[in-house]
C-alpha cells in the first residue's frame, strides 16, 4: 500500500530533487566577497564596509601634508587586528601605487584593544577604525602642467573575525586635486592622530629609566616619564612584538611614584628576542609608545619544531594558492592496481551505505513493496534493474557536477550540495510531504488525476528509476565516512576513471536490492502481506520526521535562528495546506485555498530569510569552542606545530550523520580528553557545514574530497590521518605515539 503511494509520489519528487541540485550548484556558482569595481574607493562585504580616504589641506605638492588612510567599518561583534594580532589572527596590509615622486609610510596604528576569545586573546579594532598612512611628497614630483588629478591606488587585505575567520580583499582608487583642498575627511584623521601612541620623551638625567628584565617565567617592566595625570591608574599594555608575552594570561601592575612598573608572563614558545623592547601603553584610547632597553639579556628562544616533509609540501602549495580555492590538481591516469582498489573501496563504502540511517526509511519502503508483489519475479528484476540505473546514473551525474565545477575554479567536496540552505530546505519539505503520507494523513491518488495517478502502474520502470534518484539524494552526504581516501583520489583521475568511482559507489548502494530482485529465495524469505504492512508504513513516518529535525538543524548551522525557524515555519504551513486539500464538500473549499495562499504567501516573503547566508551560525561557533575546541583557520595547525605543540583537527559538518556520532562519543570521551590534555595537544574543529574553499583546500591536500576526516599533526613527524569511523582505542594509541 505505501509502497503504490510512493510511486505515484515519485516523478514529482524527481522534479523536486531535479531543482535541488540545480539551485545547490547555482549557489557554489554564485558571487563571492563583495568588492569594489575599478575606480571606487570603497568596498563592501558581509562584515566591513572599507574605504580609502584621504586628507590634504594643501593640496599635494612638495612638503605639504598628505594623508591616506584606510577606513574599516565592521559588523557588530566583528574585528580586525592591530600590527601585533596576539594569539591568532593577522594585520591588515596595505600595498599602494602612487604617483611618482610620492612615497608611502607605514600604517599610523591607532591603540587598539584586547579582545577575548575563549582562553585566547587578540589584539584588535571593532566599530569603525581609521588606519592612517603618511605619504611623502618629495620633489620629484612633477604632474605636469595640464594634470589636475594625482590618482592612488590600493590594495588592501584583512583578517576580519568573530568566533570564525574570514580572509578579505579589497583594490581602491582614488583621484586627489592637485591644487585644491581635500579635507573633508579632517575629524577622522584627527582623530584617528590622537589615537596613535605618542612617542615618550627621553628622561631627564638622574631620573629613573625606562627598561624590561626577565624575571623567571616572566618579564618585569619599568616605564618613567608618563604623563602625570595618569599617576595611579590601571594602564593597558601591548607589546608591538608578536610572540612574546603569554597574551591572555593575568599579569600585575603597579605605581612606584610616577614610574609605572608591571609583571607580564612569557610565552613558554617564545619565538622573538626584541632589543630594545617596543611597548604601547593606552588609558581611556590614548597611548604613549616606549622602547625599553632589556637589562640582563632574554633566555633561549624555545626549540622550534622542524617540518615534515609532506606538511612543508602542502604549506607551499597552500601559499602558491594564495590562501583562495585550491589549486587544480594534476590529472593523471592512475595505475591498474590502484584504479581497481579504488572501485573496490568505493563499492565496499556503497553496500556499508545501506545501512545508514539516511538511507533506511527509503529501503524499508522498497521492502514493502517487494513484500507485496513477492511472487512478480519478472517485475521484480525489471524494477532492480530499474532501481540500479537510477542509482548508479544519480551519482554518477552528482560526481560529474562536482568535477566540473572544480574545473570551473570552484572550491567544492563531496556533499557539497548540502552546503546549499535551498537544498536543505527542499528536502526538509520532501521529507514533511513524504512522512505525512505515510502516517496516513493523505493519499496521493485523491489529489492527483486519474492519468497522473496511474503512472505507476503504466511505467514502473520509471517508477523504480525514480526511487533510486531519492536514494542518491539522501545518502549521498553519508558516503564519505567509507570512502574517503576513493573520493579523494577523483580530483586527480582523468573523467572517466574519476566516473567509474562514482558508478561503482552506486552500484555498491543498489546491489543488495538488486540482488534480492534478481534471487527468488530472498523474496520467498520475506513475511507475508498483512496488516503489519500498515503498521510499518506508519512506523516509518517517524524517520522521516526525524530526518526533517535533523535537516532543520542542519540549515541552522547556514541560516542562523531565525532562518530555521521561518522554514519551521514554512513546514506547518505546508503541513496545514496538504491537510485542508484532504477535507471534503464546503469545508474544502473553505478552509484549502486560505491555506495554500498563505503557503504562497509565506513562502515569498520568508524564502530570502530561509536563504540567506548567516556570517557566523551562533550554534557552530559555540560548538567549535565548547570542551577545549578551538575554530581552526588556515595556517593554525602549522603555526601550533611549529611552536612545538601537537594538533589535532576535526574536519566536520552539521550535516554529515557520522561526523556527528563521533562527536558525541569517541570525541566527547573522558580517556581521550585526557590523553588530549596529558600531551598538551590543541585541538581544532574545521566546520564544512557551510561552503569554505579554505576547508576544501585543506582536505584536498590531505588527499580527501568529504568529511569526517581527522588528523593528528606533530613536530617533526607526517601528518597522521585517522579512519573515519573513529574508534576510542585507535585515537589514544595515536595519542601515545606522540
Amino acid at each position: 500500500m505505501s509502497h503504490r503511494l510512493l510511486q505515484r509520489l515519485l516523478p514529482a519528487l524527481f522534479l523536486i530533487a531535479a531543482g535541488a541540485f540545480h539551485i545547490g550548484a547555482e549557489a557554489q556558482l554564485g558571487p563571492k566577497t563583495t568588492g569594489a569595481s575599478s575606480g571606487s574607493s570603497t568596498v563592501t562585504t558581509p562584515h566591513v564596509q572599507a574605504e580609502l580616504l584621504a586628507h590634504a589641506p594643501e593640496g599635494v605638492a612638495p612638503g605639504k601634508p598628505l594623508w591616506l588612510g584606510l577606513s574599516i567599518t565592521h559588523q557588530p561583534e566583528w574585528h580586525t587586528y592591530w600590527m601585533n594580532s596576539g594569539d591568532s589572527g593577522l594585520p591588515t596590509q596595505l600595498e599602494w601605487q602612487v604617483p611618482a615622486g610620492i612615497e608611502a609610510g607605514d600604517i599610523a596604528w591607532p591603540v587598539p584593544r584586547k579582545i577575548p576569545i575563549g582562553n585566547l586573546a587578540n589584539y584588535g579594532y571593532e566599530g569603525t577604525v581609521l588606519l592612517p598612512v603618511p605619504m611623502a611628497v618629495s620633489d620629484a614630483f612633477a604632474p605636469g602642467p595640464l594634470a589636475r588629478t594625482a590618482t592612488f591606488h590600493l590594495r588592501a587585505s584583512w583578517l576580519v573575525c568573530r568566533k570564525e575567520c574570514i580572509p578579505e580583499e579589497g583594490d581602491f582608487t582614488l583621484q586627489l586635486p592637485i591644487r585644491s583642498t581635500t579635507a573633508l575627511s579632517a575629524g577622522a584623521f584627527d582623530a584617528a592622530q590622537q589615537a596613535h601612541p605618542q612617542p615618550l620623551p627621553a628622561p631627564a638625567t638622574g631620573a629613573p629609566a625606562s627598561s624590561a628584565r626577565v624575571d623567571g617565567g616572566a618579564i618585569a617592566l619599568t616605564v618613567a616619564g608618563l604623563p602625570a595625570a595618569l599617576r595611579g591608574k590601571a594602564l593597558e599594555f601591548f607589546p608591538e612584538t608578536t610572540g612574546v608575552i603569554e597574551t591572555a594570561a593575568d599579569w600585575t601592575q603597579a605605581w612606584q611614584g610616577d614610574v609605572w612598573t608591571a609583571r607580564v608572563p612569557l610565552s613558554p614558545q617564545r619565538s622573538a628576542s626584541p632589543t630594545p623592547m617596543p611597548v604601547v601603553l593606552a588609558h581611556a584610547g590614548q597611548g604613549w609608545r616606549a622602547e625599553l632597553p632589556l637589562t640582563g639579556g632574554w633566555p633561549p628562544l624555545a626549540a622550534m619544531a622542524s617540518v615534515s616533509p609532506a606538511l612543508e609540501a602542502a604549506l607551499r602549495a597552500n601559499a602558491a594558492q594564495g590562501g583562495g580555492a585550491p589549486a587544480a590538481p594534476t590529472v593523471t591516469a592512475a595505475p591498474l592496481g590502484t584504479l581497481l582498489a579504488a572501485l573496490a573501496g568505493a563499492l565496499l563504502g556503497g553496500l556499508i551505505l545501506n545501512l545508514m540511517p539516511c538511507v533506511f526509511p527509503v529501503l524499508a519502503i522498497k521492502v514493502v513493496g517487494f513484500a507485496q508483489h513477492a511472487n512478480h519475479r519478472r517485475a521484480h528484476r525489471i524494477g532492480g534493474l530499474a532501481y540500479t540505473a537510477g542509482v548508479v546514473l544519480s551519482f554518477m551525474a552528482l560526481g560529474a557536477l562536482m568535477l566540473a565545477l572544480r574545473a570551473a575554479g570552484e572550491a567544492v567536496g563531496w556533499g557539497f550540495q548540502l552546503q546549499s540552505p535551498g537544498v536543505v530546505a527542499l528536502l526538509a519539505a520532501l521529507f514533511t510531504v513524504i512522512g505525512l503520507n505515510l502516517a496516513g494523513v493523505f493519499e496521493f491518488g485523491r489529489f492527483l488525476p486519474s492519468s497522473v495517478a496511474s503512472l505507476q502502474a503504466r511505467h514502473p520502470a520509471v517508477d523504480a528509476f525514480l526511487t533510486g534518484v531519492l536514494a542518491v539524494a539522501v545518502a549521498s552526504p553519508c558516503t564519505a565516512p567509507f570512502m574517503g581516501a576513493s573520493l579523494g583520489l577523483t580530483a586527480t583521475l582523468p573523467a572517466a576513471q574519476a566516473l567509474a568511482v562514482f558508478g561503482a559507489l552506486g552500484l555498491g548502494l543498489a546491489l543488495p536490492y538488486l540482488a534480492a530482485s534478481w534471487v527468488p529465495a530472498v523474496a520467498r524469505a520475506l513475511p507475508r502481506p498483512g496488516a503489519w504492512m500498515d503498521t510499518l508504513r506508519r512506523f516509518m513516518a517517524f524517520p522521516m520526521f526525524a530526518t526533517v529535525v535533523w535537516l532543520v538543524w542542519v540549515l541552522g548551522q547556514q541560516s542562523g535562528i531565525d532562518g530555521a525557524a521561518a522554514l519551521l515555519a514554512l513546514l506547518v504551513t505546508l503541513s496545514m495546506a496538504v491537510w485542508a486539500l484532504t477535507l471534503a464538500g464546503r469545508t474544502r473549499w473553505a478552509i484549502a485555498p486560505i491555506s495554500i495562499a498563505l503557503l504562497a504567501y509565506l513562502t515569498t516573503a520568508w524564502a530570502p530569510k530561509v536563504l540567506e547566508i548567516a556570517p557566523s551560525p551562533a550554534v557552530a561557533a559555540a560548538a567549535a569552542t565548547a570542551g577545549g575546541w578551538r575554530p581552526w583557520q588556515p595556517g593554525l595547525p602549522e603555526e601550533l606545530v611549529a611552536k612545538g605543540q601537537p594538533v589535532f583537527v576535526d574536519y566536520t559538518a552539521a550535516w554529515c550523520v557520522t561526523c556527528q556520532y563521533n562527536k558525541k562519543t569517541t570525541l566527547a570521551h573522558e580517556d581521550v580528553l585526557k590523553d588530549f590534555a596529558a600531551k598538551n595537544v590543541a585541538l581544532l574543529r574545521a566546520d564544512w557545514t557551510r561552503r569554505d574553499p579554505a576547508i576544501t583546500a585543506a582536505l584536498a591536500q590531505l588527499g580527501r574530497s568529504g568529511v569526517p576526516v581527522y588528523v593528528l599533526q606533530a613536530p617533526g613527524r607526517p601528518p597522521v590521518v585517522l579512519s573515519e569511523i573513529l574508534g576510542v582505542q585507535e585515537v589514544r594509541a595515536a595519542i601515545a605515539g606522540l
